[in-house]
């Protein structure tokens, strides 16, 4: 099917690369107009070639995001993607670790639908097909523990628990909330974690890489997209009968 998302209204956090970028590539290619955000503006800059607005956003500035929430119309889906792998014990977070990471991770989210919702509501009186909202949350969470990821599990599992209460309260509203739980995902970000991990490693980056591939009992990484694809379906009219969902593409991370 072409135009699933024709005629809706789409903002994306951390748009300018991983799931973030294929997410905006993959609502537009369905219809969507869409707003790319990212702090990293010059990154974004590309993305116009496929017809997508572009915005600096950083998704911890409250006053930023108040003002961009007044400035648009009504969204019909709101992505929120931002997020930040910490890697380590728990004797390993420094307290500005934890803080930052749930900066970056959970109040990121509170302050994009806090600052959004109003006007959601507002539109999904009369669109019958509603609003939805994305969030990333991870397999890394309350749904399975892993190894060095103390603050990273702990933030996606306030996701999922953020995710579940916006569903309960709007239900009726016409809001649907989910949360996406990905397993290892190949994106800029993970190559960044594994040339940082390479350094400590006998066999380097290439032993760093094998760990990760080696975790997935598909035997190879998940791609941007796949994931991507699974939020075309969320952000579609197909999705209409779940929320308050957590959506597993793990590629069997979690079997």
């Amino acid at each position: 099917m072409a135009g699933r998302l024709e005629g809706k209204r789409a903002l994306v956090t951390a748009a300018a690369q991983g799931i973030g970028r294929a997410a905006a590539l993959a609502f537009a290619a369905e219809g969507a107009s869409v707003l790319a955000t990212d702090i990293a503006e010059e990154k974004l800059v590309d993305l116009a070639e496929a017809f997508i607005a572009t915005r600096r956003l950083d998704a911890t500035d409250a006053a930023a995001i108040a003002a961009l929430a007044d400035e648009l119309g009504p969204l019909d889906i709101l992505f929120n993607c931002a997020g930040f792998v910490h890697h380590g014990t728990i004797l390993d977070v420094l307290p500005e670790d934890w803080d930052f990471s749930f900066t970056l991770n959970v109040r990121s989210m509170y302050l994009m639908i806090r600052a959004f919702l109003p006007k959601m509501l507002e539109h999904a009186k009369t669109s019958p097909g509603g609003a939805s909202i994305i969030n990333m949350a991870s397999t890394v969470s309350s749904v399975k523990g892993a190894p060095s990821r103390c603050v990273y599990g702990a933030t996606k599992a306030a996701v999922i628990g953020l995710t579940k209460a916006i569903a309960a309260d709007f239900i009726a509203q016409g809001i649907r909330c989910y949360a996406i739980c990905p397993g290892t995902i190949q994106t800029p970000s993970l190559d960044d974690r594994i040339a940082m991990q390479g350094v400590l490693l006998p066999g380097g980056t290439d032993a760093a890489r094998r760990g990760f591939v080696e975790r997935q009992p598909l035997g190879r990484l998940g791609t941007a997209e796949e994931v991507a694809a699974l939020a075309v379906y969320l952000a579609s009219d197909e999705s209409t009968f779940t929320t308050g969902a957590i959506h597993i593409v793990d590629g069997g991370f979690t079997l």
